[in-house]
């Protein structure tokens, strides 16, 4: 399809086309995972434009065994409910894809496998990439279509007609809040091509006034928060009820004393402070010994010493193609959100079948690096592609000292004693002005120093 011809269907189907209204009921916005995604597939473009749209897919996630505990049968109920009650308020058929089990294996387990090995996957870019544009466009390859339209806060540029042989681009949508082009960046082209998002030239705002101005029956609903397919249950009782609890020590970073007691590592990321239930705070987890089931804490993670911008990056996919060798002016993501980091990247090209490695030097720190996250490199507007870090930081990180190490590999841990009286931070009144992190505080009030 041209841009031009897409156009011409898009103007067909109208603003106030059942396709746009499905699309903006999925921004508004049924859960992707474990319940309905609304996705419209689109007429194929004719010299005769169509007279009712193709019927509207939605993508279903049923209970599978295990997560039945939590609920989510009513809750995949009640969104299939509202998608039903659209379709029918604009007459459209709707199609229901059951991929329950491809879910299970290509996601779910998947993230378990990951926190059971101390890394901090991403469910919603390997739903994207495997569920919604993977075995959910293989499920409805048989059917006449010319692109798929999620209501993902994105923008695909295609080719025009005398340049199909070019690779299509994923851009930045209008609303840089809600965009979500690092929850698309692991995409290949392939998927790229058959894809258009309709709300990327649109703010929130202006969807939510859509969708009172079609009465749509979700228009009032909250925006959805947190992991996809848990619904409104705790991640920390989906981990427990699939990888169990096995009780560890939490370790001092800079001395090796033993605080405390957590239930297992796989509970915490680098960066986390909620959770850790220690006196004298704030705590902050700086480092995982997977083999030992030992968290290494600390109070001074956002010290200036610390220094966390060297991290390497694998499971490359680039949208246009392979990079040069070294990129010195891209941006990044390292999570989802509205900020950006300056950064550099080198390629280290694999030797032997191995894949190729990018070593990523940010311009600024950043204190929430974890292993199994996933960066996504933009320049400008375009997003080039993304891949899982590797490695958090190089030897500049957070130093965990030898005595600590040497606790951790204590395989009798009771000889560790007692938890050691954790102590206040001391905190000094500010009498004139108070240094701390290049600022400088000139009233009066307390100004909390670095032991």
């Amino acid at each position: 399809m041209t841009a031009m011809s897409q156009a011409a269907s898009m103007k067909t189907l109208g603003l106030t086309c059942p396709a746009l209204c499905h699309i903006i009921t999925g921004a508004l916005k049924l859960p992707f995972c474990l319940a309905v995604v609304s996705i419209a597939v689109l007429p194929s473009v004719s010299s005769t434009p169509p007279v009712t749209p193709a019927p509207l897919s939605t993508l279903k996630f049923g209970s599978k065994k295990g997560l039945r505990t939590f609920g989510q049968n009513a809750h995949g109920k009640k969104n299939l409910n509202y998608a039903k009650a659209i379709c029918n308020q604009v007459d459209v058929p709707l199609e229901v894809v059951h991929l329950t089990d491809e879910y299970w294996k290509n996601v779910v387990s998947y993230i378990i496998e990951q926190y059971r090995c101390g890394r901090t996957p991403n469910p919603d870019i390997l739903c994207n990439t495997r569920i919604k544009f993977g075995v959910f466009m293989d499920a409805i390859s048989s059917m006449e279509f010319d692109f798929v339209a999620s209501g993902h806060y994105a923008k695909v540029v295609h080719p025009s007609a005398d340049q199909m042989h070019k690779d299509s681009a994923l851009e930045l949508s209008q609303d840089t809040v809600k965009d979500q082009t690092y929850f698309l960046s692991h995409l290949s082209q392939d998927q790229l091509k058959r894809l258009i998002f309709p709300l990327g030239c649109l703010s929130k705002d202006k969807v939510r006034k859509l969708a009172t101005k079609f009465d749509l029956p979700n228009k009032e609903r909250k925006d959805s928060q947190g992991i996809c397919f848990l619904g409104k249950i705790r991640f920390s009782d989906f981990i427990g009820r699939h990888i169990g609890e096995k009780e560890g020590v939490i370790l001092e970073a800079e001395t090796g004393d033993f605080l405390g007691n957590h239930r297992g590592f796989w509970f915490y990321t680098i960066g986390q402070r909620q959770g850790l239930h220690l006196p004298g705070g704030p705590w902050y987890v700086v480092e995982k010994d997977v083999k030992n089931n030992v968290v290494f804490v600390s109070r001074n993670y956002f010290s200036v010493d610390k220094r966390r911008r060297l991290f390497r990056v694998g499971f490359l996919k680039w949208l246009q193609g392979l990079p040069p060798n070294q990129i010195s002016q891209l941006q990044c993501k390292v999570r989802h959100g509205p900020g950006f980091c300056n950064c550099t990247i080198i390629i280290e090209h694999g030797e032997d079948g191995n894949e190729d490695i990018a070593v990523v030097h940010l311009s600024e720190d950043d204190q929430g690096l974890a292993a199994g996250q996933f960066v996504a490199f933009y320049q400008g507007r375009t997003c080039l592609g993304s891949g899982v870090i590797l490695e958090s930081w190089d030897d500049q990180g957070f130093s965990v000292c030898a005595k600590a190490f040497e606790n951790a590999r204590m395989e009798d841990k009771s000889l560790l004693g007692k938890p050691v009286k954790i102590k206040v931070k001391p905190e000094t009144v500010a009498t004139e002005s108070c240094q701390l992190d290049g600022m400088v505080l000139s009233n009066q009030r307390p100004c909390k120093l670095s032991t």
